[in-house]
């Protein structure tokens, strides 16, 4: 199954640690790298990123790691993540595809899981052990579910009963209901795009049971990358 990965963000917050996010070094490998690897073990066989901050630098390394990768350019990085996402759309198509953020490593069972989900419009990955010491409350993005289906997502959700991995399965109609989202002066950003699908059920989660995920998204997640990688 084909990958889009974004990849555009300014990642303000490992800023002192490297200039560009998805280049971060993580154990001696960029953090883009290891997300890639990481997604061909689970399954995926393609891949497309949508760059925007330090893009030449990134697109750069990503023609020297492989020159199959297609990278795609948003035309305004401060957008909301969503807006990558349409960008890589027209490149990726409407088929059935994984959907990945370029900060969040993951154990490549995951990504097995989602390619394995029944279709949907969209799958999420998620986590339910609400007690993951490696979850950051006050940045990951919590899930309400009913079942299989998404009722609610959010960072700052009340009531929740998982977290949101940073994996995806989705087709078109997912491009379409962001699309929709934002043209009613919506966020922009991808959890919009879940919401406008979870309103008339098409939002879909796959459970990753004691699979190892991590988001990678300050000096301190970064360490505990780097420890997790050393065990």
């Amino acid at each position: 199954m084909k990958a889009l990965i974004v990849a555009a963000g300014y990642g303000s917050r490992l800023r002192a640690v490297s200039p560009s996010k998805p280049l971060t070094p993580v154990a001696g490998v960029p953090l883009i790298a290891r997300v890639i690897a990481a997604a061909r073990a689970g399954g995926a066989s393609g891949f497309t990123v949508v760059t925007g901050h330090e893009g030449e630098a990134l697109e750069s390394y990503l023609r020297a790691l492989d020159p199959a990768i297609a990278c795609v350019r948003t035309a305004d990085w401060s957008l909301a993540n969503g807006h990558s996402v349409l960008t890589g759309a027209d490149a990726i198509g409407p088929e059935r595809h994984l959907l990945m953020m370029a900060d969040h490593l993951f154990d490549p069972a995951i990504v097995a899981r989602a390619i394995a989900a029944p279709d949907a419009p969209l799958t999420l990955a998620i986590d339910r052990r609400l007690d993951n010491p490696l979850v950051d409350l006050d940045d990951v993005t919590r899930v309400r579910t009913n079942g299989d289906r998404i009722v609610a997502i959010g960072k700052h959700l009340p009531d929740y009963d998982a977290f949101d991995c940073g994996v995806f399965a989705v087709d078109g109609r997912f491009h379409d209901a962001l699309r929709a989202s934002i043209a009613a002066g919506g966020s922009g950003s991808i959890s919009a795009g879940v919401e406008a699908l979870a309103a008339t059920g098409d939002a879909r989660v796959t459970d990753i049971g004691d699979a190892w995920w991590l988001d990678v998204d300050d000096p301190k997640a970064l360490t505990q990358a780097e420890a997790a990688l050393a065990a």
